[in-house]
């Protein structure tokens, strides 16, 4: 298997986290859990199967939020590109609306969109993955381009970085971070993350207890603690809903929306 991670150029980083290939002639079964961020997939082969939909990816699949652990399964003919952004800025790029993605992941080919569809299917002929990166940033700076009003991005975005730094702030006080009285950051935030806030902040305090496994924390009362569970069966509640495991029973633990790949 062969996984490689690719920086943004310098305009697209502010919005997108990072891009990452994958090659493998290997069948593979893997979980995944909700990481907060979505992502837009490019399957060059096979597509990978999730056998919880019951249903393979598409070639060009549009992955949102989802608040379920599943599984993805490669046959052995696998390579893939996935670009992935902040949890708030897909909505920059393409007019659908992120509430469309929620728990789902859809064929990028049915939303309608045509210039979208026409860089997929260059993406999806290309003869090497460095074009297909090339295509990808020239297509997504070409609909940066035409977007204007950023403040809502901007005030969300601010919220985001108090929400992860502390997962334990109540959505009235990261209202009062955005200047907006909790109605309206409760239907902003849901425009451009398709969850709503309360809903993402579970999210936020599941992948920083990942992060926290990953970094050899295994005492629940202080991963409850710097998580913002009201305390430790909250916790464990909360993990086995993302997880589906015990916390004792994840291997490699690993949190990507704490951790920075590249």
């Amino acid at each position: 298997m062969n996984l490689r991670v690719i920086v943004p150029c310098a305009e697209l980083r502010p919005y997108v986290r990072y891009y990452w290939v994958l090659k493998s002639q290997e069948q593979f079964s893997v979980p995944t859990f909700p990481i907060g961020c979505p992502q837009i997939i490019f399957h060059r082969r096979s597509p990978l199967l999730i056998p919880e939909l019951s249903a393979s990816q598409d070639k060009f699949t549009i992955s949102g939020q989802v608040n379920f652990p599943a599984h993805i399964a490669s046959g052995g003919d696998t390579e893939m590109i996935m670009a992935v952004f902040y949890p708030h800025t897909i909505g920059m790029f393409i007019d659908t609306s992120p509430s469309a993605f929620y728990n789902s992941e859809i064929s990028g080919f049915d939303i309608g969109n045509k210039s979208l569809n026409e860089c997929a299917s260059r993406i999806l002929d290309c003869e090497n993955t460095h074009q297909c990166i090339e295509i990808i940033e020239s297509w997504l700076l070409s609909k940066l381009k035409c977007r204007h009003d950023t403040l809502n991005l901007k005030r969300i975005g601010t919220a985001l970085n108090f929400l992860m730094k502390n997962p334990a702030l109540q959505v009235s006080e990261l209202a009062e971070i955005s200047c907006l009285s909790s109605k309206q950051f409760g239907r902003i935030f849901n425009s451009l993350l398709g969850m709503m806030p309360k809903e993402y902040a579970r999210i936020v305090r599941f992948q920083k207890s990942m992060w926290l496994l990953q970094n050899h924390c295994r005492n629940h009362a202080d991963i409850a603690c710097c998580c913002g569970h009201s305390d430790q069966s909250h916790f464990i509640r909360d993990f086995r809903q993302y997880s589906g495991v015990a916390t004792s029973q994840i291997t490699n633990p690993y949190s990507d929306l704490f951790s920075t790949p590249v």
